[in-house]
């Protein structure tokens, strides 16, 4: 079945909370069996763990690459772009397994991401759901991260508009909105954002950053004005 059709039949299938951080029974030896049942623990306890993340994410693209859906390295596929394919879904489908915890964001920015191009609503939805799980603004910092580096600034913009709580979110967030403004030609929505900083109850946190942010919007400034 082609990649796109399986994406969309696992974005359309419920999922069990109990089944975060439980492997998939196998009859498969592994060497990393191990490790994966100790970082599927760590994502058990916490979700949002980004480090055990991508430890899991890379054995399931590793094991994807090379086997088949049925687990037979046989009919594992043969070139590099259905193998590439292949490693997407297993992230997917793990990302999506994880999601189903209460607590957890970081999940849902790896699905937005993956689906970012082909679910451009649905990825919105993952992004949105994400900073709102997350009281730090952690999330919300990662969420316009990915729409930032897929060349989508105003979006990044609108999701930031919507979720931005500066008085509790962490002051990265700021950093994040004033490229975003620039990169979408809106110099003086950075400059909103950058003031909108002063709110912040981390002075020190902000005096520190506020110095780059005005650096950056005067940089931008002097490319508009040009020679």
């Amino acid at each position: 079945m082609a990649f796109l059709p399986r994406l969309r039949r696992l974005m359309r299938r419920p999922v069990s909370a109990s089944r975060v951080g439980v492997r998939r029974p196998t009859t498969t030896k592994r060497r990393d069996t191990i490790h994966e049942d100790a970082v599927r623990a760590m994502l058990g306890e916490d979700p949002n763990d980004a480090r055990a993340f991508t430890a899991l994410a890379e054995i399931v693209r590793r094991r994807a690459a090379g086997m088949g859906p049925d687990g037979d390295p046989l009919t594992a596929p043969q070139d590099d772009v259905e193998k590439h394919r292949a490693a997407d879904l297993a992230v997917w489908a793990l990302a999506e397994e994880l999601a189903g915890h209460p607590r957890a964001w970081y999940p849902l920015i790896e699905l937005a991401r993956l689906s970012l191009h082909e679910d451009h609503e649905g990825a919105i939805r993952r992004l949105s759901t994400a900073a709102e799980r997350d009281p730090s603004g952690v999330a919300l910092v990662e969420g316009l991260a990915v729409l930032r580096e897929a060349g989508q600034p105003v979006e990044a913009l609108n999701l930031g508009v919507g979720h931005w709580r500066v008085k509790e979110h962490t002051p990265e967030v700021a950093r994040q909105l004033v490229l975003a403004a620039i990169e979408a030609d809106r110099p003086h929505d950075a400059n909103q954002h950058l003031a909108a900083l002063g709110m912040h109850p981390d002075k020190g946190a902000v005096a520190r950053l506020r110095p780059d942010l005005d650096r950056i919007i005067a940089q931008a400034g002097q490319n508009i004005s040009g020679p």
